[in-house]
């Protein structure tokens, strides 16, 4: 893979090598991580697929390191880049893909690309993650979009709000399937705490991005108030970056990591005992589904989307109602008091996220694009 500044491309020359066996396979996505990377590795590595990924590369919200695509065949889109749609068209079109999968409908270039004459014959997939919720803008939806989602030739969702979401979108049941991410559940679940040995770690973690949205004010409130109600309180270690890391510097007890790449997390996994996330709004988190990989009980707030696929309240974590940092406190005390039940509660994590293991996303994948290259 050569890399520049901005842009990264495996081989600029490249021109598919697929046999007719093969289904060519582009993800146009509008990120890198590394549950994608790991994800489409799982993908790349089936011998019925040909894969190639057009994705943006570098963003101001994390930093991830673009090394995270490995060998994978991929084009890293910069800021100039992602916007220019007659290259990304060029870019899709080269592969002369048999399916194009698309993030969503938020990203113009991308959203032109159902509608390219040099992908006339193109099966089309459109990843999806935004749950229902009833606003007036989704209401308007089915009218908005309507045009593009006939393009569609089927929709994965992540799970069920979102199945939700696409029904009303008017996407017919039978073209709608669950599952569109995928995490390093083999690494994760590797992860050792020792079982029920009593040095089963004292220290809640928290990962993501250090803004309203994930509820950071609304932790460090909890986390206060935890703090006054008992007398050997654990530390609350926070992962990620943003403009309230201030207020995590500031609080006794936090302790601040910064932005910390995939591959360190794994330190970070096996020196805590409580993962943690009290969004505001977060559609479908994975970082709450690798929590659950690594085998961590959860405490997380009802706007988790991903929570009601992975999280038994009272019996592998805690959800507790959006903005409450009472609740919050409560829950930061229940499973303080409950140390000698954590390690049974976090193998119970890890069965609920074991369905979204990078090896069975790539299963679930492989049956749908091909089914989907079939309707031909």
């Amino acid at each position: 893979m050569s890399t520049s500044n901005t842009s990264v491309e495996t081989d600029p020359t490249r021109q598919p090598q697929a046999s007719e066996e093969q289904t060519r396979v582009v993800f146009c996505w509008t990120g890198i991580s590394g549950y994608l990377s790991a994800s489409w590795r799982a993908l790349a590595q089936r011998s019925e697929i040909d894969l190639h990924v057009v994705t943006f590369g570098g963003l101001a919200a994390t930093d991830f390191d673009q090394e995270l695509m490995g060998d994978l065949s991929c084009r890293l889109l910069d800021e100039t880049e992602r916007e220019n749609t007659a290259l990304i068209h060029d870019e899709v079109a080269r592969q002369s893909p048999d399916v194009v999968v698309i993030a969503g409908w938020f990203h113009r270039p991308y959203r032109q690309l159902a509608y390219a004459h040099r992908l006339q014959d193109t099966r089309f997939v459109m990843g999806m993650d935004t749950p229902w919720r009833g606003t007036w803008k989704q209401r308007l939806a089915p009218w908005l979009l309507w045009r593009y989602m006939r393009q569609m030739d089927h929709v994965v969702v992540t799970g069920e709000r979102c199945w939700q979401y696409a029904r009303r979108l008017g996407v017919p049941a039978k073209k709608i399937t669950r599952g569109v991410y995928g995490v390093d559940y083999d690494t994760l679940s590797g992860i050792s705490r020792d079982g029920a040995d009593p040095k089963w770690p004292r220290r809640f973690l928290f990962v993501g991005r250090f803004e309203e949205e994930k509820g950071v004010d609304l932790l460090v409130e909890a986390y206060r108030r935890y703090r006054e109600r008992v007398e050997d309180p654990w530390p609350l270690t926070c992962c990620g970056k943003g403009p309230l890391g201030d207020l995590l510097d500031r609080t006794p007890g936090i302790e601040n990591r910064g932005f910390v790449q995939p591959g360190d997390m794994m330190e970070e996994w096996a020196r805590s005992g409580v993962f943690v996330l009290p969004s505001r709004f977060d559609p479908w988190p994975l970082a709450l589904v690798e929590a659950a990989a690594s085998g961590l009980p959860v405490i997380c707030s009802d706007a988790c989307g991903s929570a009601v696929e992975i999280v038994r309240n009272g019996y592998n974590g805690l959800r507790v109602p959006d903005e409450d940092p009472a609740a919050l406190a409560r829950a930061f005390g229940h499973l303080h008091h409950r140390h000698d039940e954590l390690p049974e509660w976090g193998r119970r994590a890890r069965r609920f996220a074991a369905p979204y293991s990078a090896e069975r996303w790539a299963e679930r994948w492989t049956r749908l694009l091909r089914g989907t290259r079939e309707m031909r």
